[in-house]
């Protein structure tokens, strides 16, 4: 049975397995067990693994080899995500609306049933993001009222650890809304000397975008040089255009 393949968890530490021991079917799953407390998710990033599973599941620890990445001088903008860029219907902003941001990304998907984002991976993202440790990006469609209210109609959420982010997952309500907000995501890292955003595994919305695949041992080298740098501390921000 797989449980006799994979190491199980203690919950007594935050201590993963090496990553190169991860199996390759199905790629990438390394441990099960443990908790989402705080400390194992910050190891577990610094280590290059992250939480996937869904509700009835035990927890799930996953590196899978190769991994997704973008690397932010590859970003592919499409002629209509340019025009969408430049017709002033969107503001978008960073770190004000996490917990409705993460809680859409929870919400059901075309063509797909049940979440990976189960009420306990909300509730420990939202404790990542009181520490300051976890970041949203919205995209809100601006209103035509004189109120000036805005509504969230696309956003991603993700973890930061030194000149790393690992993204999580997006949503859109609108269209190319969740590429609007990754766009200023990434044309903002890569102001910060991010070399590399984490997409963890390879989807046509991503690659669309730009994102490629690299050996998870590339991947490892370039944790090793940029996770312990210092993080920004200046993420809160907010875009009209």
């Amino acid at each position: 049975m797989l449980e006799e393949k994979i190491p199980w968890l203690s919950p007594y530490n935050t201590e993963f397995p090496p990553v190169s021991s991860a199996i390759k079917e199905p790629n990438g799953l390394l441990a099960i067990g443990g908790d989402l407390s705080e400390a194992r998710l910050i190891e577990a990033y610094r280590k290059g693994i992250f939480p996937w599973y869904e509700a009835g599941q035990p927890l799930l620890w996953w590196s899978p080899d190769p991994r997704a990445v973008l690397f932010p001088k590859n970003l592919k903008i499409s002629k209509s995500l340019k025009k969408t860029l430049s017709r002033g219907t969107f503001t978008v902003t960073f770190d004000q609306a996490f917990k409705e941001v993460i809680h859409a990304c929870a919400g059901p998907r075309v063509g797909a049933e049940g979440t990976w984002i189960t009420s306990d991976m909300e509730d420990a993202y939202v404790n990542l993001y009181k520490s300051g440790i976890a970041h949203s990006v919205e995209c809100w469609a601006n209103s035509d009222n004189s109120t000036g209210n805005r509504t969230l109609v696309g956003g991603l959420y993700g973890v930061n650890l030194g000149r790393l982010f690992f993204g999580e997952s997006m949503f859109s309500h609108q269209d190319n809304a969740s590429k609007v907000a990754f766009v200023h995501l990434v044309k903002q890292l890569e102001k910060w000397d991010f070399p590399l955003i984490d997409c963890q595994v390879p989807n046509s919305h991503l690659s669309s975008l730009g994102a490629t695949e690299i050996p998870l041992a590339q991947f490892s080298q370039y944790l090793d040089k940029a996770v312990d740098l210092p993080a920004p501390d200046e993420w809160t921000m907010d875009w009209s255009f």
